[in-house]
């Protein structure tokens, strides 16, 4: 039966790189089909496995195509995969190290690795998360515990003012639904005007910060963006990081898709500053390009993990905040996702995903020579693989452009918005794609501008 599947899933994955990027399906249809499975009877598993692979050929974006231009979600590394395979082979349950010792040790020496990579010192720890909001909600616990320790007992009310925290206004607006999530609301996000080039503007950071002091509020985090999502620009690190000690808060980096560049020697001066931070949130499933739901967070100070989320059971063999997750972290029962970048990493080394960042950024490059020749414009200056395009003038906007290039299938970007302005997005998300693919982009960029 492994042997099947294996081979389904070959022959579909050469399908997809000859095929459409966009779904195909009939949604309705589909889901008339999909009504017929009312589980009263069992069915043959080959054919579950065939009519599972099938569908999910016809029935999703292809972000393994590379010409897949699109939101950072990644083709996975092959290592990744086989880790997801001796995970659900061996199913441990990393809450604690005493009923999963080797899974726990080897997720641990790969936050350990990654931080030093950072610059963060020999003290950092950390631990890998379903996803980035996860991360900068351990962010935010931290920070909040760490501001008042009694935080952990009262939740909000142990502030004598309104606690608040502050960033970007083109930063992943997660940030909303997190200062939900910890109880101090959505109010609590200072949203700081950009500097007209879509990072964070330390003046008016600076501004807010003392107005917000001056109401009585009190500034429990800065988090700086490193990659925002639009446009893949990297916040003024150093100068947070100072603003952050003046007013006596968290310094958080949100690097889940440029925190890679740790892996370049010639890129990483672009984050400098980084290693100033008092935590930092990288997603492996990003620019690591692993399988999905893989995400990490680092801090410098990781006894306040302990503070955050430090509990004792009668059930659990053990709660020593040394060895056992559940007692550092969000998460209870865990996944052993941390395989993934430890064979991946192990595989590739530091240098070779270098030259996986590296082969990103240039391709960028060359699909932005491109498209100027054609009298195209990009309008964002990003030392990440990403471009904010802008048809020429004439032509339709680029939302409904986009559309047009998305029905006829031949590659995948988006729709977006970056500085008040409607953009086409273009990332560089797959390390296969090749200067053929980005000439296919420029081709289909056009046809649908002239359709």
């Amino acid at each position: 039966m492994d042997d099947l599947l294996t081979q389904e899933l070959l022959d579909a994955a050469v399908r997809v790189i000859a095929g459409p990027v966009t779904p195909t399906i009939d949604l309705a249809a589909f889901r008339r089909e999909l009504a017929g499975f009312d589980f009263a009877e069992p069915r043959p598993i080959d054919e579950l496995l065939a009519w599972t692979v099938a569908r999910m050929e016809e029935g999703v974006v292809h972000v393994t195509h590379p010409r897949y231009f699109g939101l950072y979600n990644p083709s996975p590394t092959f290592p990744a995969q086989c880790a997801d395979r001796i995970a659900a082979s061996f199913n441990p349950q990393l809450a604690t190290s005493t009923t999963s010792p080797v899974p726990v040790e080897i997720e641990a020496h790969v936050i350990r690795a990654v931080a030093r990579r950072a610059g963060l010192p020999p003290q950092a720890a950390g631990h890998f998360t379903s996803c980035g909001s996860e991360a900068n909600y351990t962010a935010l616990v931290c920070a909040l515990t760490r501001c008042n320790g009694d935080f952990a007992t009262m939740g909000s009310r142990s502030f004598k003012g309104p606690p608040v925290l502050y960033v970007s206004r083109e930063s992943h607006l997660a940030w909303l639904k997190i200062a939900h999530q910890a109880g101090i609301g959505r109010s609590a996000v200072r949203l700081i005007a950009t500097d007209g080039c879509g990072r964070m503007d330390p003046g008016a950071l600076s501004r807010t910060i003392t107005d917000d002091r001056e109401r009585g509020c009190v500034p429990v985090m800065i988090a700086a963006t490193a990659g925002t999502t639009n446009a893949g620009m990297i916040d003024p690190l150093l100068d947070c990081a100072k603003l952050a000690r003046s007013a006596n808060a968290w310094y958080h980096v949100d690097a889940a898709w440029g925190g890679a560049l740790i892996a370049s020697e010639r890129l990483r001066h672009v984050l400098d500053g980084i290693e100033r931070a008092d935590s930092i949130t990288i997603d492996a499933h990003k620019w690591f390009a692993t399988t999905m739901g893989c995400g990490m967070f680092i801090t410098r100070h990781p006894e306040v993990l302990s503070s955050a989320f430090q509990v004792s059971t009668t059930f659990m063999p053990s709660n020593l905040p040394q060895v056992d997750p559940y007692v550092t972290s969000i998460q209870w029962s865990r996944r052993f996702v941390g395989l993934r970048l430890f064979l991946s990493l192990g595989t590739a080394g530091w240098v070779g995903y270098a030259r996986h960042v590296e082969h990103s950024t240039e391709l960028a490059a060359m699909l932005r020579q491109r498209l100027e020749r054609c009298g195209w414009s990009v309008i964002n200056d990003s030392p990440l693989a990403v471009l904010c395009i802008k048809p020429p003038s004439g032509f339709d906007k680029p939302g409904p452009l986009v559309n047009r290039l998305l029905a006829a299938g031949r590659a995948w970007v988006a729709a977006a918005m970056f500085e008040g302005e409607e953009i086409i997005r273009a990332c560089v998300t797959n390390g296969e794609s090749s200067e053929h693919d980005v000439d296919e982009l420029v081709t289909a960029l056009g046809a649908a501008a002239a359709a």
